[in-house]
């Protein structure tokens, strides 16, 4: 397995200058692990959110969809276990203030004890005793600040789909098997979040319940296991970044019967990391709800005249940890002929890249810069253009590679006489004279994969 680089900070820093992901509130002097989508990330999030509910929902009959509330009854996270079991362990430095999970590897020596030295100021004897941390951001619901109006923000979007398996499975008039897909806002207050967009406060999860009969169970979780490495392998992520990650006894959840972690490989100290989970819950969930609320949450089958509790398998994946993988897995800086600097490149799956093409006239006179906004203007209902006049050509060609554009339409001198185009590849470079008639069709068959 190659020792990947750590190309983290040139991603950062790429990212803020040409519009993929802010810090939040910078002007304030930024929020801890909060980011925002600028113009080009917003556009390659939605591409993979659409992406994974066309692949989940849209192209399966017994998979339905859901949106459901971020704020929930409070015995929903009793049920759950997050009220009492959401919890880390965390120590502070006496010395710099600084917290810490008990179990951070920068850590050296067992905190509370006088060898215990701080990661941050290097002191000796100041983390204090390991104590508990529950993760859920916790809130009041009305105008009166007491127990009784504790609510909180959800750290998951599962529980919504558990807690209306019957709204939908009786209202869609689905049989087992079938699934409940969502995408949502979770939040977590995480001692130490970080590495860019990999560990946030607030993210999107993407999550699928499949509602199972018991006995099948674990038939279905080999079924949901090779459907979505299938699904990581189609964005165009390296197979040889990709693996699976078995829990073994002391990582797997009291209840799972089965769990699997879809791993890619961020290079660098990071590694190998956890973009997707797909779960085996067996009957938990629905039978601590059925528990705490006191309503059956059975499925009746009637050709086998039976009631059962449904066992779940889970599919869980984070279209922030997943986008930060296509913006790894696509990074490389590429030495050009002829060129002493030169490009960097964003090697984006086309159907996913936020712009699709560049448009550009070759110079700002002879009637090109029209053709140039025409052809633009042609296309953008169709899908994302950008059209640029300004520098020189090759300069305009490395700002769209920089940002993953995967096509780049020139009108030159040719154009008008002869109504064609040059269509540039960015990944071979390669140049096709294109009818403008036929721009559409080309681009359109080369993006829909």
């Amino acid at each position: 397995m190659p020792n990947r680089p750590d190309v983290m900070d040139k991603l950062v820093s790429l990212c803020k200058r040409r519009g993929y992901i802010f810090q939040s509130s910078e002007i304030y002097g930024g929020t801890g692990s909060v980011w925002d989508y600028g113009p080009l990330g917003v556009e390659l999030k939605r591409n993979l959110q659409e992406r994974w509910w066309n692949e989940m929902v849209r192209s399966r009959e017994n998979v339905e969809g859901l949106d459901s509330a971020i704020l929930m009854h409070p015995r929903v996270w009793e049920a759950s276990g997050h009220v009492s079991g959401f919890v880390d362990p965390m120590v502070d430095c006496r010395n710099c203030k600084k917290r810490f999970r008990a179990d951070d590897p920068k850590i050296k020596g067992v905190p509370g004890t006088p060898d215990a030295q701080c990661p941050a100021c290097g002191m000796k004897g100041t983390l204090g005793e390991p104590r508990q941390f529950n993760l859920m951001f916790k809130t009041f619901m009305g105008p009166v600040e007491d127990s009784a109006s504790i609510i909180y923000l959800r750290p998951e979007t599962a529980q919504g789909t558990y807690v209306n398996f019957l709204n939908v499975q009786q209202s869609t008039r689905q049989k087992i098997p079938f699934g409940i897909a969502q995408i949502g806002k979770a939040f977590r207050n995480e001692i130490t979040p970080g590495n860019f967009i990999f560990r946030t406060r607030e993210f999107e999860q993407m999550e699928m319940q499949f509602f199972v009969e018991p006995g099948t169970d674990m038939e279905w979780f080999e079924y949901w296991k090779a459907e979505r490495m299938r699904w990581h392998k189609g964005l165009g992520l390296a197979e040889d970044r990709l693996q699976f990650h078995q829990h073994g006894e002391t990582e797997l959840a009291h209840y799972a019967r089965a769990a699997f972690d879809v791993q890619f490989d961020f290079g660098g100290s990071l590694g190998f990391q956890e973009i997707e989970g797909i779960h085996n819950r067996g009957d938990f969930d629905l039978s601590q709800h059925q528990k705490f609320s006191g309503k059956k949450l059975e499925y009746f089958d009637q050709g086998s005249n039976k009631r059962f509790v449904p066992f779940v398998v889970e599919t869980a994946v984070g279209p922030n940890r997943t986008l930060l993988a296509l913006l790894v897995n696509g990074y490389r800086e590429e030495a050009v002929e002829g060129e002493e600097e030169g490009r960097v490149v964003l090697g984006l799956n086309p159907a996913l890249a936020p712009i699709k093409a560049g448009v550009f006239p070759l110079v700002k006179k002879d009637g090109m810069p029209e053709m140039a906004r025409k052809i633009a203007d042609d296309l953008r209902p169709h899908f994302p253009v950008f059209y640029d006049d300004s520098g020189a050509i090759g300069r305009r060609y490395r700002r769209q590679d920089e940002v993953g554009t995967p096509f780049c339409i020139t009108v030159d001198g040719e154009s008008a006489g002869g109504n064609s185009v040059t269509v540039r590849d960015r990944d071979t470079l390669k140049q096709d004279r294109v009818a403008v008639g036929s721009v559409r069709d080309y681009i359109d068959q080369r993006i829909s994969g």
